[in-house]
Order: C-alpha cells, then sequence, then structure tokens
C-alpha cells in the first residue's frame, strides 16, 4: 500500500469522467461536504447492494449539503452498464488510475482471473471531504466485506455540521 492519506490533509483533486458525460471532481472544497465513494467494480455484487444503499439515502445526503460522488477503476462500458441495469442516480465516475489510487492511499488488488477484472483495481474506500478541502473522515478496507454503515455516516455528518466538530484522528 502507499502512503496514507492523513486526517486533516487536503484531498487530493481529481478530475474523472462520468457516466452520462462530463467530469466528476473529487476535492478541491466548496460550498458543502463532499462523499467519495470508490467501489471496487462492476464484478462486486457487495458494490452493487452498497450502491444501491446509497440511492435510497441520496435525498438525504443532498439535504445534508453533502455532494456523492461513487467511483470506480471500470472502463466507461462497464461503469455504463451497471447504471443502465441498476439505475443508480448517483454520480458514477470511471477509469480511476493506480496513480490516483495510490494517491489516497488505498488497498489495490490483482484481479483473481480476467472474468473478474483485466486490470488492477481499488478495495472498497469512503472519505469526507469538508467545504475546505480537507478530508474529515477517511474509512480504507482491504476486503469487499468491510465497509461503513451509510446512514451511520449520515448520521455523523450530520452531527459534524451542527456541532462544528473537529477532524478527529490527526494525532496519528
Amino acid at each position: 500500500m502507499s502512503n496514507k492519506l492523513a486526517a486533516g490533509s487536503p484531498m487530493p483533486v481529481i478530475e474523472l469522467p462520468a457516466v452520462g458525460g462530463g467530469q466528476a471532481t473529487l476535492g478541491g472544497g466548496g460550498d458543502g461536504y463532499q462523499l467519495i465513494v470508490i467501489y471496487r467494480g462492476r464484478h462486486c455484487p457487495i458494490c452493487k447492494r452498497y450502491l444501491s444503499g446509497l440511492t435510497d439515502l441520496l435525498g438525504d445526503f443532498r439535504a445534508a449539503n453533502t455532494e456523492v460522488v461513487a467511483v470506480s477503476a471500470d472502463p466507461q462500458a462497464k461503469a455504463e452498464a451497471d447504471v443502465a441495469e441498476f439505475g443508480w442516480p448517483i454520480p458514477i465516475a470511471y477509469g480511476l488510475g493506480m496513480e490516483d489510487m495510490r494517491r489516497l492511499g488505498l488497498y489495490i488488488s490483482e484481479p483473481r482471473s480476467e472474468k473478474e477484472m483485466d486490470r488492477p483495481f481499488p478495495e472498497p474506500a469512503v472519505f469526507v471531504v469538508n467545504p475546505a478541502g480537507m478530508v474529515q473522515i477517511i474509512d480504507l478496507s482491504n476486503a469487499p466485506w468491510s465497509r461503513p454503515d451509510l446512514a451511520e455516516l449520515l448520521r455523523g455528518i450530520r452531527h459534524i455540521q451542527e456541532v462544528d466538530y473537529p477532524i478527529r484522528g490527526t494525532l496519528s
């Protein structure tokens, strides 16, 4: 694994193509918070369930002034096929490269077979970026079965906003 992205550090600004056209920008700050969900790709059934759960809470995240974007290393065709199949209204970015995976400190896996994936891919991660562009929350996993509960994460983002809760974990 590459260097760990530190809590409280600036989120690297990464621009990627998005399903449906245009670009998705990770990081950079703005008027609200940003929730970035890194998922393994089309080959992962657990990712599909997680993104469907995120779809169920999308309006709640938006009401909490939180932009949501999901990102994979999938090529365009696979990302588009997932959106067509599942109807996710979440902005879906694709084509995350190895250099950016390393900048984010993600766990990266080799595919077990070409059926799974034809290139290295990221394991799940979640980043919450505050309006100043700083990483407020980081959750990295090295396996598909470990991901934060989205409803709890939403409650946490609301609490951060309500009480101006500081970034935690900055002493490591």
